[in-house]
C-alpha cells in the first residue's frame, strides 16, 4: 500500500527551468525499482522542458562522489537509488553518509539536487514508494531538483 498523500500527476509545473541540463545519478543496484525511479524522473523533467542524461554507479554510496565530479557541467542533478535493511549496519551508513554527502553538495557548492535515494525495510514499501502509479518518488526527486533550479536561476538573475 502506498503511502503517498497526493498524485502524482498534478505535481505544479515549474517555470523558468526550459532547457535545463539535469544529470540523474542512478544505483542500478535493485533494476526493478531504479526502473521505476528512472521512469518518474525522466517523465517529470521532460514535462518541464529540461533534459537529462543518466550515469550509472555501484550503489547509493558512490551517488554523492558522481554528482561532485560532474559539479560543473549541470544546472541540476537527481539521486536515484534503493537501500534495503540487511541484518548488518551496513544499512545505516549507506543511507547516513549517502544523504549526508548529498546536502554537504547542496549546502557547500550550492547545488541543485533532488534526493531521490529509497530506504527501505523490504522490496515491498521500495515498489510503494518507487512505481509511477504509486509513490513515484523519481518524479518526486525530479520534481525537487528542478524547484531548486529555478530558485538558483531565478537569485542569479536579480
Amino acid at each position: 500500500m502506498s503511502t503517498r498523500t497526493e498524485n502524482p500527476s498534478v505535481r505544479p509545473p515549474v517555470a523558468g527551468v526550459a532547457g535545463a541540463r539535469i544529470l540523474i545519478v542512478e544505483s542500478h543496484y535493485y533494476d526493478e525499482i531504479a526502473d521505476a525511479l528512472i521512469a518518474g524522473a525522466e517523465r517529470e523533467i521532460a514535462k518541464n522542458g529540461a533534459t537529462c542524461e543518466r550515469v550509472t554507479v555501484p550503489g547509493a554510496f558512490e551517488i554523492p562522489g558522481a554528482i561532485a565530479m560532474a559539479a560543473d557541467r549541470y544546472d541540476g542533478f537527481v539521486a536515484l537509488g534503493c537501500v534495503v535493511r540487511g541484518e548488518t549496519t551496513h544499512y545505516d551508513y549507506v543511507c547516513g553518509e549517502s544523504a549526508r554527502g548529498l546536502m554537504d553538495l547542496t549546502v557547500r557548492q550550492r547545488l541543485a539536487i533532488g534526493y531521490g535515494i529509497v530506504t527501505v525495510e523490504n522490496i515491498e514499501q521500495a515498489k510503494a514508494r518507487a512505481f509511477t502509479d504509486r509513490g513515484d518518488k523519481g518524479g518526486d526527486a525530479a520534481h525537487a531538483c528542478l524547484s531548486m533550479v529555478a530558485l538558483a536561476r531565478r537569485w542569479r538573475q536579480s
